[in-house]
């Protein structure tokens, strides 16, 4: 069964005629996730359950900066009033005229009134426009455009700029202002609180029905619109809660703000700290220590750049976080040193987890910190690339031969046995169907099987024999000399065991096929060498590490830099291609 997206936001409707999985890929014409199964499916009914079950227990915790005392000062709300309060809001943007499928970007800070909102869009039917402003404002303001917002409910800020760039944005007509409103007209959140909401029931969405559309962060080409369903909402609970053993009552440090709604939904208190998510490596490792031990912290939740702040910083000044049992980290691969740093630092029987994933399709796998420190770090070191653990048990994935193209149908793709390195697909309840822009993306990221469809990660790597996979770079990274393929991680493990070296990037110059091979190294702050005697020392220390492995013998071309470019979300993922433009230069010059 295919379902439409209606191009006048009203409830989705069946297609006249019967379409393949990986056709129709058109914003407002758009074959959905899952299965329409029968019965209400909506992250938002587990808030409610939440709030029956326990309606005095504490569901969000927000930070609000440090009172003239020093201590931190909080805002809080229970599971029954953050229930009652989104129910309010929804009702109020139905009363605007929000119907179901309404597409709506939200732009707010992380606190109370973010969590609030999101759970109020989805009882509205409401699909949230969800983008990092971390991206910067000009690709922010392109996707905002690309996802043709009916409406935005967003901060001052950006009701300011959505007017004065509104030829932009045509069809935002149902606007709220997060705060004091200006000049732009429409409502205000305070306003919508207290409108009448007697009687107002949720949307009865499904599982198949648009519920997000949410954006990746252009590491490997420009940013892209994920259409994510109820149903894939859903699963993620289901998934992330079961497989981690996720108690109601525990308590959650959220770094990722999104997060939190997880965790209300699991009935788990989300602690909503001081910081900038946008910023993650400019996060205060004082501050969120502050608000582990406020609160008592069980898990927490944060991207590497987090944990690279709070474990050595705890290492250094001997702190203990003892009700710590659960860390969760995402978005590109931990160092073994910051696993093992934040191992030493919480209660002895707890660990840390990587889980592993994409934007399109989250969690995938997962590895814990026990196992890379006792088996997977050792063969990293030595070039076998990293270790993301084993699939959760809904998802299912296979390594296929590399293809520089579409795969037009599952039949195509040549799957691969253990320890042979290709591209990873995955399928299951939490993987996405489809790109809403960029829509060209959809016919090389997606593989139709049937009424079903594989999510190609874009990843290199293999399967072990413990059916684990090993993550060995992005495919579209790997370097294609006259001799063969070089994949990023590997390769740059190697260089990476240099005591002053922070990390590594191999790159190809020249023509594909036959690619000149190149690393980059970026040295440990305080120890990039002067030019001269030092710096060929060290670079002379490096060709040696190259030789020394059968990997990295061919490579004869390395250069320092003093700061990689970065992703600014995670601030871990290399841009390689940017470094790629900038070696060609200088060993052109």
């Amino acid at each position: 069964m295919d379902v439409l997206w209606k191009p006048d936001g009203q409830q989705p409707g069946r297609s006249v005629r019967s379409r393949g999985a990986g056709s129709c890929w058109r914003l407002n014409d758009v074959s959905m996730v899952s299965e329409c199964f029968p019965g209400t499916v909506n992250v938002a009914t587990r808030l409610s359950a939440m709030a029956r079950k326990l309606p005095d227990a504490i569901a969000v915790v927000e930070a609000r900066g440090h009172g003239p005392e020093g201590r931190q000062r909080y805002r809080q709300a229970t599971f029954r009033e953050l229930d009652e309060d989104s129910s309010r809001i929804a009702a109020g943007l139905r009363q605007m005229g929000v119907r179901p499928g309404t597409r709506l970007a939200l732009l707010v800070r992380p606190g109370v009134d973010f969590i609030s909102l999101v759970f109020a869009l989805f009882k509205a039917g409401a699909v949230i426009v969800l983008i990092d402003p971390g991206m910067g404002r000009r690709n922010l303001i392109q996707c905002l455009s690309d996802a043709e917002p009916q409406g935005f409910v967003a901060i001052p800020a950006v009701q300011a700029v959505r007017a004065v760039l509104r030829r932009r944005f045509p069809s935002a007509r149902f606007n709220v202002t997060v705060g004091r409103r200006w000049f732009w007209g429409g409502a205000t959140l305070d306003e919508l609180r207290r409108r009448p909401s007697a009687g107002f029931e949720p949307s009865p969405t499904k599982a198949c029905d648009p519920a997000a559309i949410i954006f990746t962060t252009g590491s490997t080409g420009p940013p892209k619109g994920v259409l994510y369903a109820h149903g894939n909402f859903d699963a993620q609970v289901d998934e992330i809660r079961d497989f981690y053993g996720i108690r109601t009552g525990e308590i959650d440090l959220s770094c990722f703000p999104l997060f939190g709604l997880f965790n209300c939904a699991m009935g788990v208190t989300a602690v909503i700290p001081a910081m900038d998510p946008t910023r993650p490596a400019q996060a205060d490792p004082a501050t969120l220590i502050e608000a582990i031990r406020d609160w008592n912290v069980t898990q927490a939740f944060g991207s590497p750049a987090v944990w690279n702040r709070v474990g050595p910083y705890c290492r250094e000044h001997g702190i203990k976080l003892a009700t710590v049992r659960r860390v969760l980290s995402s978005g590109a691969p931990v160092a073994a040193s910051v696993l093992q740093a934040m191992k030493d630092c919480i209660h002895p029987e707890g660990d840390m987890h990587t889980p592993y994933g994409a934007t399109e399709s989250l969690p995938v796998a997962s590895i814990a910190a026990s196992e890379v420190l006792g088996e997977t770090a050792a063969r990293t070191r030595g070039g076998a690339g990293v270790c993301v653990g084993r699939k959760f048990p809904q998802i299912q994935w296979k390594v296929v031969r590399i293809v520089d193209g579409p795969i037009r149908r599952i039949e195509e793709a040549e799957e691969l046995p253990h320890e042979e390195i290709g591209e990873l697909i995955v399928r299951g309840p939490v993987v996405t169907r489809c790109y809403l822009t960029r829509i060209e993306s959809n016919a090389l990221g997606k593989i139709p099987d049937g009424e079903n469809v594989w999510h190609r990660m874009g990843d290199v790597g293999y399967l072990d024999r413990l059916d684990r996979f090993w993550f060995c770079g992005r495919l579209a990274h790997r370097v294609l000399t006259a001799e063969g393929p070089l994949y990023t991680i590997p390769c740059e493990a190697i260089f990476n065991q240099h005591p002053d070296i922070f990390r590594s990037a191999l790159v190809g110059i020249g023509p594909v096929g036959r690619q000149r091979p190149v690393i980059v190294l970026e040295p440990h702050p305080g120890r990039m060498p002067a030019p001269g005697q030092a710096r060929e020392k060290l670079l002379a220390e490096i060709r040696q590490l190259g030789q020394s492995h059968p990997l990295t013998s061919g490579i004869q071309d390395f250069l320092l830099h003093p700061a990689f470019p970065v992703d600014i979300r995670h601030n871990a993922k290399i841009f390689r291609e940017n470094l790629a433009v900038w070696a060609a230069r200088r060993l052109q010059a």
